[in-house]
């Protein structure tokens, strides 16, 4: 019996998050390519990696070739989150 309350308190922490970025749906990714190495999605590496970025400003879905990409992505995210935002913009011209 100890172990269901147990199992349960992780879960209720996360019921309280009132992060509205996290809230809200991610904005899709508007790359066919890896904003990190620029490899096509889907390609040799086999399906994407898909990681959602969210702070207080920014709630991305992020696709990635591999997963050895996400640590160079959290590296450095401004970096990356511009070439998304550009992508966006250009996007959004069309």
């Amino acid at each position: 019996m100890l172990a269901v309350p147990f199992l349960a308190s992780p879960l209720a922490a996360f019921a309280g998050d009132t992060n509205q970025a996290a809230a809200s749906q991610p904005v899709p990714y508007p790359l066919d390519t890896c904003v990190v190495s620029g490899d096509k999605l889907g390609g040799d590496m086999g399906p994407p990696v898909v990681f959602v970025y969210s702070n207080k400003d920014v709630n991305q879905e992020i696709k990635f070739c591999c997963p050895m990409c996400k640590p160079k992505f959290l590296a450095d995210p401004d970096k990356y989150m511009k070439i998304i935002r550009d992508a966006e913009a250009k996007n959004a011209g069309n």
